[in-house]
């Protein structure tokens, strides 16, 4: 395939993959979204499954529940039906349907218990994060208003270390177009203490000030929005025992909720680059309070 060909494929699934994101408390519609890209659907379909190596309908099945998985934990107020609503199903009985399926127990036992033994399995697959003795407990958020962020960016799937080879990539397309003023976040699009590392979705990005340069990395907008602000610093598997604090302990007790929105981290020092894995961080988590 040439060069340009698949550049052009990788925007296209990449474009997709943003709409799912930013619209997934609706019924998706595959059909006007190709006709918006101007594209057969059956083309759409085979260019995401080559790109990201799943089709578009588990896609965001999966987006939807691991969305939803997450709701069920910090939303305590919010009922089955509602957060059913919120990740875009119309009928409780399918959600607890397809739950059920992915989760192996229901909505509700998994939101009083089931969590916990699920997360612990995954928490397993991180030595770094099993070793981390670090205490969030007398850490305070600011709550900011954040403006929508455009930012360029590489998808990454998993969440362990090979993600310091995406940021490697942004490193040197930074050093190759001699840009040296930006920002770096990373997007987490999933709570990797409930989802599978090997599944979570993230996305390594920056912010560039010089907007007059000729870009030719994929761009989205992180959305605006109330979020709780946490600065920190660390090593490496702090931050998946700090997920865990704020999701499973921080948020219920609180009295805000999560939105569909996802979390994100400013990186003042970025573990993933830093030789000594080190970091220091302002995690920002969409907050609501009702």
């Amino acid at each position: 395939m040439k060069k340009t060909t698949l550049q052009k494929h990788t925007k296209i699934a990449n474009n997709i993959m943003y709409y799912i994101y930013k619209y997934i408390d609706t019924d998706i519609n595959l059909t006007q979204l190709s006709q918006d890209m101007k594209i057969s659907k059956f083309h759409m379909h085979r260019i995401f499954k080559e790109e990201f190596e799943e089709n578009i309908y588990e896609c965001i099945k999966s987006i939807r529940l691991q969305k939803a998985s997450n709701l069920l934990l910090t939303n305590k107020n919010s009922t089955i039906s509602e957060i059913a609503q919120m990740c875009g199903y119309s009928s409780q009985a399918a959600f607890i349907h397809v739950f059920k399926q992915k989760f192996h127990t229901t909505p509700k036992k998994w939101r009083i218990t089931e969590y916990k033994n699920f997360s612990n399995e995954i928490l397993k697959e991180s030595t770094a994060a099993i070793k981390s003795i670090k205490n969030f407990s007398g850490l305070h958020p600011s709550i900011v208003k954040m403006p929508t962020q455009k930012v360029y960016y590489i998808r990454h799937k998993g969440y362990n270390r090979s993600i310091k080879q995406t940021w490697q990539k942004l490193q040197a397309w930074l050093f190759c177009n001699n840009i040296s003023d930006v920002q770096q976040l990373g997007i987490h699009h999933d709570n990797p203490t409930i989802t599978p590392l090997n599944e979570c979705k993230y996305i390594a990005c920056i912010a560039i000030k010089d907007t007059h340069k000729n870009i030719s990395l994929p761009s989205l907008n992180i959305p605006e929005g109330v979020y709780a602000k946490f600065s920190f610093s660390g090593e490496y598997g702090n931050i998946l025992q700090f997920m865990k604090w704020v999701y499973f302990e921080w948020l219920i007790s609180s009295g805000y909720e999560t939105t569909t929105n996802p979390s994100f981290v400013h990186y003042k020092k970025n573990h993933f680059l830093d030789e000594n894995e080190v970091f220091d961080v302002e995690m920002f988590i969409p907050i609501k309070y009702v």
